[in-house]
Order: structure tokens, then sequence, then C-alpha cells
């Protein structure tokens, strides 16, 4: 089983006690690498090689659960990560190309 990722509403997550209580709810199931957990919107991300429907049943006893979706766990930021590396490496060869010539035209007025 692939890792996943389920973005659950939990509509009694309002505060912070109710928010830390599902998140302890959530952390008690096997396989869940993350979770994260947006009061605002009373969503709850989880990710890692898990049920979702576990989840669900686990933060039922918190309050009532709707499931957003599911869908694979994608890793983006890894990739972007590698892309600004690259581009950061690009503009630093510019610019020192550019200090390059401007060392020579100051070496061949003298």
């Amino acid at each position: 089983m692939a890792q996943q990722k389920a973005v659950l509403k939990v509509l009694t997550m309002t505060d912070d006690k109710t928010k830390q209580k599902a998140i302890e709810a959530a952390a008690d199931i096997f396989g869940i690498d993350s979770i994260a957990a947006d009061i605002k919107d009373q969503k709850l991300t989880v990710v890692g090689m898990m049920d979702p429907v576990a989840v669900v049943k686990k933060l039922k006893k918190v309050g009532k659960v709707d499931i957003v979706s599911v869908g694979p766990a994608k890793e983006e930021k890894k990739e972007e990560k590698k892309e600004e590396k690259k581009e950061e490496k690009k503009e630093e060869k510019k610019e020192e190309k550019k200090e390059e010539k401007k060392e020579e035209k100051k070496e061949d007025k003298k």
C-alpha cells in the first residue's frame, strides 16, 4: 500500500482543545506519518500508510467527521526545492561571469 493523503472535515473542531483531541486520536493509528490541523476550515490532513476508514472511525469519538478527499501523498516540495536550487546555481554562475568580465575590463584598461 502506498502513502495516502486524507483530508477530513471534523465539524466539532472549533477550538484548541478539540483540535488536540482530534490530533491525539489520529496519532494512535498505526502508519500515520504526519498530521496537520486547520481550525479555521475545520480540516484535518493525515498522511501515511493507513486506512482512511480506520482514521474516520477513530475520529468519530471526537465528533462528526466527513471525508473531503483521499488520494496519493504527493512529494511536490522536494521537486520544487530541487528546481529552486538549480535556478539559484544558474543565477550564481551568471553573476560570477559578470564579475569576471568586469575584472577583465579593469585589467585591460590598466
